[in-house]
């Protein structure tokens, strides 16, 4: 991973005492160009931001994970493609804000994550996270979920309704309903998992203003009743 160049790698130790030296100028030091910035989050093997980037050379696609062993799929994919308008930055997604600066970033991609369930401020579209989402992004900018999780998909919709925020699209089963396009119907090992066990892939599009307070959704949901694959399960391994 420290070889290749559209790598980054830092931790909280590198971080502790200040920002990332590459906060506010990641199209300038990183990708030469003024294109639009695009964040994968918590992007495990790198799926969507190699294939978001071989679709739209004119955005700057970065992916986002703790795991260098997951993103170095999608790394090494970049660099035997020669492709120049992605990159991968290994870190926490809770340090964002002293990765990124305000208005730095046009999208975000959450693909897949953990539901977290039981913990409420560790669910990657909670007020907490979205707030720090705020901070990065430039005014009404959009967020993308893609889950096979009943329960994120329900929470996440009840969260986007009770804060009027604008979703743009909204459906609980993607594939039978006409709306996947070219972006969406990349799919991840993952997702390619969860369809093969007859599981219907939600997506949530929708827009994340400024200066507003979010408030959590005060609703009971019903957990999963299914157990998902987490980022680091392969298929057939320990069954």
């Amino acid at each position: 991973m420290e070889t290749m160049n559209c790598v980054f790698q830092f931790p909280f130790s590198a971080l502790k005492d200040g920002n990332c030296p590459l906060r506010g100028n990641w199209n300038e030091a990183c990708f030469h160009n003024d294109h639009p910035i695009v964040l994968e989050l918590g992007c495990g093997k790198g799926e969507y931001a190699v294939g978001l980037g071989k679709r739209f050379p004119d955005k700057n696609y970065i992916g986002v994970d703790i795991k260098g062993a997951r993103m170095w799929t999608g790394a090494k994919q970049v660099v035997e493609q020669g492709l120049t308008n992605v990159a991968f930055l290994r870190t926490s997604i809770e340090l964002i804000d002293r990765l990124f600066a305000p208005d730095e970033v046009n999208e975000i991609w959450i693909t897949f994550p953990d539901p977290q369930m039981k913990k409420v401020n560790k669910r990657l579209t909670s007020t907490r996270f979205l707030d720090n989402y705020r901070r990065i992004l430039k005014p009404d900018g959009i967020v993308h979920l893609k889950t096979d999780s009943p329960f994120l998909y329900t929470y996440t919709s009840e969260l986007v309704k009770v804060n009027d925020l604008h979703a743009e699209v909204n459906t609980a089963d993607l594939y039978n309903s006409g709306l996947a396009d070219d972006i969406l119907e990349i799919k991840t090992y993952y997702e390619q998992q969860w369809l093969s066990r007859g599981l219907s892939i939600k997506y949530i599009k929708f827009r994340l203003p400024h200066g507003t307070s979010l408030v959590e959704p005060d609703i009971e949901i019903e957990p999963d009743t299914y157990r998902s694959y987490n980022r680091g399960h392969v298929e057939g391994e320990n069954e």
